[in-house]
């Protein structure tokens, strides 16, 4: 069994003059990014491997994750940025076999996309939510049976679905 764990960066911030890709957090992000870690951390939700987008907004939630996730091994990876949910596939591909659980910190719609391409069962108002919108510093959790390499349409079980504001925080 695998775990796959996707996390939309937290909420970034749109200064004039600034390239996307260079956009920081804005003060709500820099608030739901260490709430969502304290959560992973209680529930036990630490990555081995996280692939994190190489884009500002993503490297600063990893920042801010990483102190309450302890030694977790981190790969700033720019294919994540703007990627299509093929190109988050191919990613996922080549992790090693000997890694059990993979956090991804990414962008919209790639995080929601993936989510429900491999959520073929599972909590369905998790499913639901999901649909409906994927905020930012959400956070779902796939358990997929198989090695990295098979990761594949429908075949995994979307155990939760967490938003900030479900921890008592703000979604945006």
């Amino acid at each position: 069994m695998r775990r796959l764990m996707l996390l939309r960066h937290a909420k970034s911030d749109w200064p004039a003059g600034v390239a996307d890709f260079e956009r920081p957090l804005a003060a709500r992000g820099h608030e739901a990014a260490p709430l969502m870690a304290r959560y992973m951390a209680a529930e036990g939700l630490v990555p081995d491997l996280a692939l994190v987008s190489s884009a500002r907004r993503t490297r600063e939630t990893w920042g801010l994750l990483a102190p309450a996730l302890g030694d977790v091994k981190v790969k700033f990876e720019p294919r994540i940025y703007n990627a299509s949910v093929d190109g988050l596939l191919s990613l996922l591909s080549e992790v090693g076999e000997d890694v059990g659980t993979v956090l991804v910190v990414g962008h919209n719609p790639g995080m929601a996309e993936l989510t429900l391409l491999l959520s073929g069962a599972g909590d369905r108002r998790a499913l639901a939510a999901v649909q409906r919108k994927y905020p930012t510093a959400a956070l779902s959790v796939v358990r997929l049976d198989g090695g990295w390499a098979d990761v594949a349409p429908f075949k995994g079980r979307l155990e939760r679905f967490v938003t900030p504001k479900s921890l008592g925080g703000e979604d945006d």
